[in-house]
């Protein structure tokens, strides 16, 4: 059952933010997530009728080069050093995310829904399931089978038999007060000797996989961002204005 007083609302604003550095875009994340949660806190002192409907956003970009160490990670599980970072210029983050080691850089689509979740529903399971069906969607679009293993968030390939399976995209979230940030990151044409680099997502016996090694061909990003913007939209019933 909601606990929400104020206007719930499905408006949601979406904003390609392009290449950009995790950083900055960890930033612009941090600060739509405090103005929520501020907004929440101050509709707490207000009568109903002054009450004001939270936010939502929606964002889509393309890092360069970084590894992110969720609060739950080993560091042992990046298997450079300062030097072998510098050398091949990747940084590298510990965040405040849920999950291990991940990596993100170009021809990845990564997303970051900012929801106010008590405008959808408070269910932190059900909020990363949508997430990975609005991956898993689009893949089917490309022709990709794709799903969930149990115990194991993400989309993967080769998810029933398991004989080979592979992970195609890596999905940590925060949440706090019911507002999310952080997202997925969905590999399109990700060079993946990068996650030689690393133990993805501290697994050791799965592999990783891109869009376009698993179709044998490039992939257009602009139509994956589309698709997976669609299906977001649809499976949240997101309002964007």
């Amino acid at each position: 059952m909601q606990k929400t007083l104020y206007p719930q609302s499905k408006v949601t604003h979406f904003h390609d933010l392009g290449p950009i550095r995790y950083h900055t875009a960890w930033e612009h994340q941090e600060q739509l997530f405090q103005q929520i949660v501020q907004q929440k806190l101050a509709n707490r002192d207000l009568p109903p009728q002054l009450q004001l409907p939270t936010d939502n956003y929606l964002l889509f970009c393309e890092h360069f080069p970084v590894y992110t160490l969720g609060k739950s990670g080993k560091v042992a599980h990046l298997l450079l050093d300062r030097q072998g970072l510098a050398d091949r210029q990747i940084d590298y983050f510990p965040i405040n995310r849920g999950g291990d080691i991940t990596f993100h850089g170009p021809g990845q689509v990564v997303g970051y829904p900012i929801f106010d979740l008590e405008n959808f529903f408070t269910d932190i399971h059900r909020y990363l399931r949508l997430l990975e069906e609005a991956v898993i969607r689009t893949l089917a679009e490309h022709g990709l089978v794709a799903g969930r293993i149990d115990k194991l968030t993400g989309v993967w390939l080769d998810f029933e038999q398991q004989i080979h399976p592979r992970k195609i995209c890596a999905i940590g979230v925060k949440t706090s007060r019911w507002v999310s940030m952080h997202g997925f990151a969905l590999n399109v044409s990700t060079d993946l000797t990068y996650f030689s680099h690393i133990v993805p997502c501290g697994i050791t016996d799965k592999a990783v996989t891109s869009m376009a090694a698993e179709l044998g061909r490039p992939v257009d990003q602009a139509v994956v961002k589309a698709q997976l913007f669609h299906h977001l939209t649809d499976l949240f019933g997101l309002v964007i204005p």
